[in-house]
């Protein structure tokens, strides 16, 4: 009797177990209405991933070698010296995520969605880039690259330059010729104070697409908002960088970023040259902002993130196309 009641115990419990697990499956499995979003996010993504050939490059402020007098093109102390690197195929997204994008992760996950404070908010425009810190850039791209069945992660620094120099090419202006020109491909102050003439906030709100992307089909690698890197950044890397697939130090305290974040007259970043191609710059992975603010701002408007792929093969949706 005392062997059948601890077998019926057991029995329990082995039961219990088993409706615990299929209670939780069932918690996490997404709705119909989700898994239709995730699904498009999917099939967006293999359409917008750009397969980048690997090859070699010199890496960094490459006046020295393009300058009649040899002299840097910004003058940059982080971005030089210039060096070779050689690099592996990869695929970088044409575009950088949006809102739209980073809400259906957040929606997956089980997560509040980001700048809903009173002040942020005002950045949650159609199709503007999510501003995010290190960490949910990582976490997001890894998530994206579980949904399409296909490894993802952060851009290092030599695939991010090697892509807006169109492989390399001796390139300052990530834009579609080359050039930073007002108003046709970079915002103008005009057309950035009336986007805040319609959204009633005086602050930069980047929206995605408007110009023309470069020759390899990249949009916005010279506009709005610093896109983060998987690279921990150090001012001296470039001396003692290896030349094949180099994945920055391997540790530190700020993560490098590339592209640019615009705070004040549009001419004034060309003339810093925070949009060139070579441009890079460390930025807090977890910045943090004083407790009574929380409720008003985002650290991470500044932030935004472009997902990248080592895979070898380009990506390819269901019907055979990219």
């Amino acid at each position: 009797m005392v062997k059948q009641h601890i077998a019926l115990i057991l029995l329990a419990g082995v039961a219990l177990a088993a409706c615990a697990r299929t209670a939780d499956t069932a918690q996490k499995t997404p709705s119909p209405e989700l898994q239709q979003k995730i699904q498009q996010l999917v099939q967006k993504t293999k359409k917008n991933m750009i397969f980048v050939e690997g090859g070699s490059f010199m890496m960094g402020d490459f006046g020295p070698i393009t300058r009649k007098d040899k002299l840097p093109i910004t003058g940059l102390y982080a971005a030089m010296p210039v060096h070779k690197v050689t690099l592996d195929s990869f695929s970088l997204n044409a575009y950088k995520t949006t809102f739209e994008d980073f809400d259906i992760y957040s929606e997956a996950i089980g997560l509040p969605k980001i700048s809903t404070q009173q002040v942020s908010k005002y950045f949650r425009q159609p199709n503007a880039p999510a501003g995010i810190s290190w960490q949910q850039a990582q976490d997001y791209c890894q998530w994206l690259g579980q949904q399409v069945g296909i490894p993802m992660t952060l851009p290092t620094e030599a695939q991010w330059e090697y892509a807006a120099r169109n492989r390399g090419q001796y390139v300052i202006y990530p834009t579609d010729n080359g050039e930073y020109e007002l108003g046709r491909n970079v915002w103008s102050d005009e057309q950035r104070r009336e986007i805040k003439k319609s959204v009633g906030v005086d602050m930069p709100i980047p929206i995605l697409g408007k110009f023309p992307p470069t020759p390899l089909g990249f949009y916005d690698l010279a506009t709005d908002s610093y896109e983060w890197m998987s690279d921990w950044f150090d001012p001296t890397y470039y001396k003692n960088s290896p030349e094949h697939n180099p994945q920055g130090p391997a540790s530190g305290e700020l993560k490098s970023v590339r592209s640019s974040y615009q705070v004040g007259a549009a001419q004034s970043l060309q003339w810093g040259g925070s949009v060139t191609t070579i441009y890079r710059r460390g930025e807090n992975p977890q910045p943090k902002i004083r407790e009574e603010d929380v409720k008003y701002l985002n650290p991470n408007d500044a932030t935004a993130v472009r997902c990248a792929s080592n895979a070898a093969q380009p990506f390819v949706s269901s019907t055979g196309t990219k």
